[in-house]
């Protein structure tokens, strides 16, 4: 008797337990909401791309896309933030009562325009004084050679030797090793070591005298 107690009250508590834990499990999903929606201009409604919306201390959020179309999944009662340059902060708090978990939301951005005082830059003060320094004034020769450096053809080869490669040059080098690879798929790549045609086209090199040491000048024109 005493058994079946203590099993009746085990199976009990494992029943509250087990339903303690479901009620909170849909508890927390229904408060999750997708808001869907686009931000707009509030005078002319043109779609603001490259809006920032973010969940307000979550340090999470989105970007509008070009179209001004977000998408974005938060908890109901959070606060949204929408900012973008050139326009006013807008905070947005999705409402706790908000039935379903879809929303849909057409947020408008009012412009934020600073006006700045005119500035005009002269080098000099007038055109009189322009064409007299232009006939009378004399540049000094250290700055045309800092000028003919800057210039020059084998430091701009030299420069242009260095620089790494940009997106659209790794993925060609990329795509060109995947079909070499693709060529050669389950057998070893040839050896040139003994391809007599390579070795026909390095004597002839050699004979025309490619491999010479050459002294190069820097102040040699350039094709």
């Amino acid at each position: 008797m005493m058994r079946s107690r203590y099993f009746l009250s085990v199976l009990l508590f494992c029943c509250f337990l087990f339903a303690g834990t479901a009620l909170r499990a849909q508890t927390g999903y229904e408060n999750i909401i997708q808001i869907n929606g686009v931000i707009m201009t509030a005078d002319s409604l043109r779609a603001v791309p490259g809006a920032t919306i973010l969940v307000k201390n979550k340090n999470r959020g989105v970007e509008s896309e070009n179209s001004g179309v977000f998408s974005l999944v938060c908890y109901k009662g959070d606060t949204l933030e929408f900012s973008c340059i050139g326009f006013r902060s807008k905070d947005f708090v999705v409402p706790t009562t908000m039935p379903g978990q879809y929303y849909s939301i057409i947020q408008l951005m009012v412009q934020d325009t600073f006006y700045l005082p005119e500035t005009i830059i002269r080098p000099l003060p007038s055109k009189e004084a322009f064409d007299y320094a232009f006939k009378h004034w004399h540049v000094p020769n250290d700055q045309y050679e800092v000028a003919r450096k800057n210039t020059d053809a084998y430091l701009l080869r030299m420069l242009a030797y260095t620089l790494p490669m940009d997106g659209r040059e790794a993925q060609s080098r990329q795509l060109q090793k995947q079909a070499q690879d693709a060529v050669y798929y389950g057998q070893r790549p040839p050896m040139n070591i003994l391809n007599p045609i390579a070795w026909g086209e390095f004597f002839e090199a050699w004979k025309r005298g490619d491999y010479r040491r050459k002294k190069y000048n820097p102040y040699r024109a350039t094709k």
